[in-house]
């Protein structure tokens, strides 16, 4: 039996049914974004935090923050019944880790891994950077890693302990988030399969050397 998040059919909104399938199914904790503030204070649809230049708007936590993040689905369903359009926040770190790199990169790293045949996990596609979901990892073990290499892609961002990324089907202040590679559960398994970092670091330092235009990568 394979479950591909998206594709599940429950009582409710599409977030509020991604997010029970992270948090009860999966094992992920989950908390909501801020989302936007279409009040119209201050010149139109902003981020719901009180920055006005906030960076990422609506799509961070903010109010509960990251340490609310839980699996229960109880506090899960509350959540998105009172809030149901409220940006899907995965915290990152205990059960999934993940690496960014700008999306234009990300869709040419995508296209790399697959000609070097290399197994993804779940990867998501944002408006400006893609997001590799892998296995958690410790900050010793990812420095060890990046030492061993001379040349790492320089936009990449690594979200482990005290990170996170938001998920599909969220909308926020950029934009869109979409599921590039789709989380697929196998037989057998109660989460989707993840990669190590090391798998994906040294699948782009290589498709970085191979390619003419690797550098590109790093924008």
């Amino acid at each position: 039996m394979r479950e591909i998040l998206g594709r599940r059919r429950e009582s409710g909104s599409a977030l509020l049914s991604a997010a029970l399938t992270c948090a009860e199914q999966w094992q992920w904790p989950v908390v909501p974004g801020a989302g936007m503030d279409h009040s119209g204070r201050g010149g139109g649809v902003r981020c719901a935090c009180p920055r006005p230049d906030c960076p990422v708007p609506g799509a961070h936590p903010h109010d509960p923050g990251l340490l609310a993040a839980t699996c229960d689905p109880r506090m899960v369903r509350w959540w998105w019944t009172v809030r149901p359009d409220m940006p899907l926040v995965l915290a990152t770190g205990d059960r999934v880790s993940a690496v960014s790199l700008p999306a234009v990169a990300g869709a040419r790293a995508l296209a790399a891994f697959d000609l070097l045949g290399v197994r993804l996990g779940p990867v998501i596609a944002g408006p400006t950077r893609y997001a590799l979901l892998v296995a958690p990892y410790a900050l010793e073990e990812l420095g060890e890693l990046l030492d061993q290499h001379d040349w790492v892609p320089t936009s990449l961002r690594y979200h482990g302990q005290g990170g996170y990324v938001v998920l599909p089907p969220s909308s926020a202040g950029t934009g869109q988030v979409r599921w590039a590679r789709e989380p697929v559960v196998d037989e057998g398994r109660r989460a989707p399969w993840l990669p190590g970092i090391r798998t994906v670091v040294d699948a782009l330092v290589e498709a970085g050397r191979a390619a003419p235009d690797g550098p590109r990568l790093m924008y």
